[in-house]
């Protein structure tokens, strides 16, 4: 019984013992990218008036002559410009967290998977900053020109800083997760979920269902919620083109594996 008993012991350690190294390594790389993220905070925070200041051009830009921001609570002059910085600093950190989710994983991937993840790593980051940039400079001017054209003559406009703050955070997150719809796409293709035809039928729902999540993402009004819904669907038909094209190269390359086999 004792013998048994000590057998037992030592395979329970063996299973144990590789969770625990995959537990002290994903610590290691969460202190990795908490740290990354804190020196880039520390960098910019001297910056931190002038980061607000670049953010909030796109509606200082458009406030009638004499009109300013205000700040509404005692510390949202700090805590505004402080919010938005560690964003910036989580933003701009981004492709080394990301880096460090994929170090982790990796090791678990098969050489094929390998080759298709990095290039839809890069993809994804680059178009969450496309989303962003997008939000920026072309949905804040039109949209915060209809906003400060359309209200009373009498009532002026002075928008809270943190009010704001949170309104166009908002936005970029929505345009940002937005644009990663064409690796969505592509993924769900590539995984065999679904296909370019059964996708490609369901149109007329995917374009409701954009126009859904624009409503559900952005503020209650049809501007923003076009400028949102709209790209959505386009960038789905991209995600339809990549589709389309991967699967040619895979039917030729099956066929051209077949060609070599019966000769």
């Amino acid at each position: 019984m004792s013998m048994s008993g000590d057998s037992k012991e030592p395979r329970e350690e063996q299973s144990q013992a590789p969770l625990i190294e995959h537990l002290i390594e994903l610590r290691s790389r969460l202190m990795r990218a908490v740290i990354v993220i804190l020196v880039v905070f520390l960098g910019l925070y001297s910056f931190a008036n002038d980061i607000y200041t670049f953010v909030a051009e796109p509606l200082m830009a458009l406030l009638p002559e004499g009109s300013q921001m205000i700040a509404t609570e005692v510390a949202s002059p700090f805590l505004a410009p402080f919010k938005l910085t560690l964003v910036v600093a989580v933003f701009i950190a981004i492709p080394f967290v990301l880096h460090q989710a994929w170090a982790f994983i990796a090791p678990g991937l098969y050489d094929n998977e390998k080759a298709l993840a990095i290039p839809i790593l890069v993809s994804s980051i680059a178009l969450f900053y496309g989303g962003a940039a997008f939000a920026y400079y072309v949905v804040f001017p039109l949209l915060f020109e209809f906003f400060t054209q359309t209200g009373p003559e009498n009532v002026a406009v002075m928008t809270d800083i943190n009010q704001y703050l949170n309104f166009v955070l908002k936005l970029f997150f929505a345009f940002g997760v937005a644009f990663e719809i064409p690796i969505a796409t592509f993924l769900l293709i590539q995984s065999g979920a679904t296909t370019v035809e059964s996708l490609s039928k369901k149109r007329p729902y995917i374009i409701l269902g954009c126009f859904v999540v624009g409503m559900l993402l952005t503020p209650p009004d049809v501007i923003s919620q076009s400028l949102l819904a709209i790209p959505m669907y386009l960038l789905y038909e991209v995600g339809l083109l990549f589709g389309r094209l991967v699967r040619k190269r895979k039917e030729e390359k099956e066929a051209a594996e077949e060609h070599e086999t019966d000769l």
